[in-house]
Parts: C-alpha cells; structure tokens; sequence
C-alpha cells in the first residue's frame, strides 16, 4: 500500500505543480512505476476544472467559465505540457536532420512554430471546451484530462529514447512494463466509462489513433520519444477528445 501511495505522488509531483512530496526517495525507476497512475493524476487535474465549472456556471456564461479553467490548467501544470508542445513544434518545424531536431528542441527560447502551435492550443481548447453540450461538458472535460496523461503509457512502452543521457524521456522510454500499460489502460477506460458510457469506445480510438500518429512521425524524424514529444502528444489528444465532445454532442 505504501509503495502505491508513493507511485502516486511521484506521478502528481511530476506532472503537477502541487505540493505534494512522495514517501519515498525519487528515482529513474519509481517514476517509469508511477506511469500507471498518470490517468488517475488526469483525473485528480479535471476534477478541479470541474469544480470550478460547477462553481462558475450559475454566475457566468460558458466562455467566461472555460476561460478560468483554461488558467487553472495552466497554472496547475506549471505550463509543462504547453512548453513542451512549444519545444516539438519549433523542434520538428525548424530542423530538418535528427539532430538539429533535438537540438532546437533542447534550447529554452521559444520560435515561431512554438508559438503558433501554443496559441493555436489555447484557442482550440477554448472553442471546442465553450461548444461542448451542457450536460456532458464536465464528463469530456475529465475525459480530455485523463486520456491525455494516458497516451505516455503506450508511447513509452514502444518507443525507445530519441536521446542518450539526461532527458524526461530516458527514465521512460521502454521501460514500463506490459502490467503498467494494460492497468493504465483498464483504468483510463473504467474512468472514462463511468462519465461517457457509450461514447467511451469512440474516445479511446481517438487518443489511439493519435498516439499512432504522432509516435511513427517521432520514430520516422527523430527515431524515438523525447519529453517534449510526451507533452505534445498529451495536448493533442486533449485537443482530439474535446473536438470529439463537439461532434458526438
């Protein structure tokens, strides 16, 4: 019991900004562990929107409301996935050889690329979260948290690091184990089931298929994962699922 508790609060103190700080020493090895509960960390996330959702909505219109769960995403992650989406679109826009792929990718300032594909994020985010129908927006929105911090499992289970040495990814890349993936994904499914029932299905093909997608353009153009490329597939995915929410009402 003990190590499952320190498995999730290395997963939240990875991916979050909270406060939190796990019983047990960090280690390369505790946080491939911890990848199972990344679903559930999405989950504890989207439960805050939600909150905020339910608080707001009796007072503001739905623009308004999304627009301040926007923040609180934002300011909850520390903007980690949004700088990593930033880091792949200047990475893989900008360079043309794997190695100046990386290269880009590894330098903190961010280009033109990055920025249009972060504006483009939050302003995607924004419309597909303020058109979601009223009466399932917190169930996509949870969904939207918890598929996306799934989509780390599968990538890291088949894709090797796209670089040696210190990276996000080295911990990660092929060395989550066969259980990991399939709880991760039991979980992810039984979540997401609880609040979308028979859209869950078409949910999970969804983040699949992104997954697919975006991992055989990283494995083409760099040869692997990096941890730029894990926060980019992340927002993607969230992009897909909340656009998904739009289509399937």
């Amino acid at each position: 019991m003990r190590g499952i508790a320190n498995s999730f609060l290395v997963a939240t103190q990875f991916l979050t900004r909270l406060p939190v700080t796990p019983v047990e020493e960090f280690s390369t090895g505790r946080l491939a562990a911890s990848t199972v509960f990344f679903p559930l960390v999405g989950l504890l996330i989207g439960a805050g929107g939600v909150l905020l959702h339910l608080i707001l909505s009796p007072y503001a219109n739905a623009s308004v409301g999304v627009m301040v769960i926007l923040i609180y995403l934002v300011a909850v992650t520390g903007g980690l996935h949004e700088d990593a989406l930033a880091d792949a679109a200047d990475g893989f826009g900008g360079g043309w050889q794997r190695e100046q792929v990386l290269a880009i990718m590894r330098d903190s300032r961010i280009g033109s690329f990055g920025a249009v594909a972060v504006v483009l994020s939050l302003m995607g985010r924004f419309v597909f979260l303020t058109n979601l129908p009223a009466q399932r927006f917190s169930g996509y929105l949870l969904a939207g948290q918890v598929l996306s911090r799934w989509t780390t499992l599968p990538l890291a289970f088949f894709l090797p690091a796209a670089r040696t040495g210190n990276g996000q990814a080295g911990p990660l890349a092929q060395k989550i184990g066969v259980g990991s993936l399939l709880l991760g994904t039991i979980l992810t499914a039984a979540i997401v089931g609880i609040f979308l029932k028979q859209r869950t299905a078409w949910l999970l093909m969804v983040a699949v298929g992104v997954v697919v997608l975006t991992g055989a353009y990283y494995r083409r153009r760099i040869g692997g994962v990096t941890g730029d490329c894990f926060g980019a597939t992340m927002q993607i995915t969230e992009l897909a699922v909340y656009f998904s929410g739009v289509m399937l009402g």
